[in-house]
């Protein structure tokens, strides 16, 4: 049973996700490293699938390196709403073939036969194809109570197929996906069993975590790597022997501004039993309800969730406008001139100046 001291279980924890002071080269370094990058629309400073490689990588990143990887290069792809490292491809597209539907898709896919054959034989005449560009055949119409599909039946018919990897997504024209056959889209990767990949995976989910609940819905990593034991803790853990081994080598920290969809943030319980912070997205949230404002971006400093980002690009005045910095932990003055040196450059990047608060 390895023991880890609560502050060397923060420090594997920000290792593993590329936030300390090492920044990898590039966006393949990070997709590898922490599996997957998340992809959203939602734009107060930037979407997620650009501030998550600008977190690690910083003024190096340049957002047109995304695209080139995904669709020029082919080392990242597109699935389930977030782009992963190719070398993850053949894991996920085995359980995609494995893959069982709960009882209202499947009985949704069932009623919609004819439709299914419809939109995988346009695909295979035509493909690749935007959603809008195929026409909807359905016999059966999706509930739909929580409001994320319109009246159009093809993009739900388009997502669960890809569950399936029947079909999937080559490119983007702006936002929108273009979609072809699974078997041309995932042509040539090598067969892995079911529960081979199932294991692979988990191990890959240890690597991105560094250490995670041995029994977690938020981050499965089953028996993958060590036991562990964190002190202040009474979770069982699992713990990554790669990262333990290079813990020595611990560069230091720095500060790193997070989008609220970033892979460090998604495991809430895990947050709050290492790091002692409740994040909350306020963004469903009433606007008289809101603390900290609509998309506040946590502000990593070392291994420390030391405050709260409450900042909006303004694009018709060009410039980053910071509404607040919200402080969970006192900063001294070092502290926030580094915290300020990080949204200088954040804006930079933007191509913008930043502005502060007039009441700094």
């Amino acid at each position: 049973m390895i023991e880890l001291s609560r502050d060397d279980a923060r420090r594997l924890a920000v290792r593993a996700q590329l936030l300390d002071a090492d920044r990898p080269g590039d966006v393949v370094e990070v997709a590898e490293q922490i599996g997957s990058i998340k992809i959203d629309p939602t734009a107060t400073i930037a979407p997620s699938e650009q501030t998550i490689p600008w977190s690690r990588i910083g003024w190096a990143y340049e957002p047109g390196q995304l695209s080139k990887v995904v669709e020029q290069d082919r080392l990242l792809f597109e699935y389930d709403g977030h782009f992963h490292a190719a070398s993850l491809m053949p894991l996920l597209v085995a359980r995609m073939r494995g893959r069982v539907f709960r009882a209202k898709a499947s009985e949704w896919m069932a009623a919609n036969t004819r439709f299914r054959k419809d939109v995988l034989a346009q695909l295979r005449a035509e493909g690749p194809l935007l959603a809008a560009q195929i026409p909807d055949t359905s016999q059966v119409a999706h509930t739909n109570e929580a409001g994320w599909y319109g009246s159009n039946q093809v993009p739900r018919m388009l997502e669960l197929l890809s569950y399936l990897g029947e079909v999937g997504i080559v490119r983007r024209e702006g936002r929108q996906r273009v979609w072809d056959l699974g078997e041309r889209v995932y042509a040539g990767i090598a067969e892995i069993g079911y529960d081979e990949a199932a294991a692979a995976l988990e191990q890959r989910r240890l690597q991105a975590a560094g250490l995670a609940r041995q029994k977690s819905p938020w981050t499965p990593v089953g028996m993958a790597g060590e036991p562990a034991t964190v002190d202040g803790s009474a979770w069982k853990w699992r713990v990554d022997p790669a990262a333990l081994a290079s813990l020595d080598d611990d560069p230091g920290g720095r500060v790193a501004i997070l989008n609220p969809y970033d892979g460090m943030l998604f495991d809430r319980p895990r947050l709050k039993e290492l790091f002692e912070v409740e994040y909350i997205l306020e963004q469903f949230k009433p606007k008289a309800q809101r603390r900290f404002g609509y998309f506040a971006h946590p502000i990593l400093v070392g291994d420390r969730f030391a405050g709260l980002l409450d900042a909006e690009l303004d694009k018709k005045k060009e410039n980053l406008v910071v509404t607040a910095v919200h402080e969970l932990a006192d900063l001294d003055a070092d502290e926030r001139e580094m915290v300020d040196a990080e949204l200088r450059d954040l804006a930079e990047w933007l191509g913008v100046p930043v502005v502060f608060p007039s009441d700094r």
